[in-house]
């Protein structure tokens, strides 16, 4: 579903972990796609922050399939979809 939402967003996606933790903060993000098998600690602070922005998130199982879903040629731990 979210790998869905993902392809069909492409060109409103932030790609990374940089690019989405700033764009979060700056309040351009109306929702981000964590992959579940990245490091748990990175996975906490993301699900931490989207949390306390009050940003919607979701989870899917493979950071490989989420770059894919993006468009490119390696995994990513995070995706966000842009307002």
């Amino acid at each position: 579903m979210s790998y869905d939402k993902v392809t069909q967003a492409k060109d409103r996606l932030l790609i990374g972990l940089k690019q989405t933790e700033k764009a979060m903060k700056a309040g351009q993000v109306s929702q981000i796609v964590i992959a579940s098998d990245i490091d748990s600690a990175m996975r906490l602070k993301l699900v931490n922050l989207a949390n306390e922005l009050m940003i919607p998130y979701e989870m899917v199982d493979s950071n490989k399939r989420l770059g894919k879903a993006c468009g490119i040629e390696v995994g990513t731990a995070v995706v966000a979809i842009r307002q």
